[in-house]
């Protein structure tokens, strides 16, 4: 388990859902990932803050009832100033949605979209750091975008936040590993004409868990959804799921590094 500090501008720092049921989901979660709950910000409406051992990992939230939005889980990327990165996202092409908008002593925000579709959120920090801690079980390790092809839609984050880019193009694969003073913080991955229709470009945020077969099952008993088996990756034994709402993430148990 590691704690985390203040994060680098750039850095995912927090992950959150916005469902219609949050009392269904907070259990299906609770089960899943042996998630406790507080209150978060009333500034955000009906809010919850995931506890593990006490600290703080991701947010659940109450969609409102005349929003007929996607339930995805959504990426916050640190900052500094929120307003002057909403200027920049939409000066490089993207647009903000949501913000920048004060929840109350915990910080500023903004939700926008990337050039290519593709959901986040934007955190300056006061009171809430965003996650606490990493690495044991039910803690988001990884965010990386799926897009259709990496090169036009890498280069606006790298504008955003001036990330260095590490690429893997090949004729099966387009890859990038967006880092910060050298060390890899999300990743870009083009897929071609197997990105999803109904989802777009998209953030995923994936998940650790201890056994990646045995957590895969428990969402399917939990009502959710399994929709790439277990299998072995690069880092690690994973699948992509979704919980009862439809919210797409994927579960992995890591390789040692």
């Amino acid at each position: 388990m590691t704690e985390a500090t203040r994060h680098t501008p750039g850095t995912p720092c927090w992950v959150s859902l916005m469902v219609h049921g949050i009392d269904a989901t907070k259990d299906f979660y609770a089960s899943l990932f042996g998630w406790e709950f507080s209150p978060g910000p009333a500034q955000l409406g009906p809010y919850l803050r995931a506890l593990i051992d006490g600290k703080e990992v991701a947010g659940i939230g109450r969609l409102p009832a005349d929003r007929h939005l996607p339930v995805a889980w959504t990426p916050y990327l640190a900052t500094d100033d929120a307003d002057a990165t909403a200027e920049v996202i939409r000066s490089c092409g993207g647009t903000v949605g949501v913000g920048p908008l004060d929840a109350g002593d915990a910080g500023r925000l903004a939700i926008g979209c990337d050039p290519a579709g593709a959901v986040f959120g934007i955190w300056q920090a006061a009171a809430h750091q965003g996650t606490a801690v990493y690495g044991t079980h039910g803690t988001p390790v990884w965010n990386e975008l799926v897009t259709r092809e990496t090169s036009w839609v890498g280069k606006f984050y790298q504008a955003l936040f001036g990330y260095e880019v590490e690429a893997v193009v090949s004729a099966d694969l387009d890859h990038l590993t967006l880092q910060l003073g050298g060390r890899p913080v999300a990743s870009l991955h083009g897929v071609g004409r197997t990105l999803p229709r109904s989802r777009g470009t998209h953030w995923m945020t994936y998940f650790e868990v201890e056994d990646t077969d045995a957590a895969a099952r428990q969402v399917e008993e939990l009502g959710g959804h399994v929709l790439h088996r277990p299998k072995e990756g690069p880092t690690g034994r994973l699948a992509t799921v979704a919980d009862p709402e439809g919210a797409v993430f994927t579960i992995v148990r890591s390789h040692p590094r």
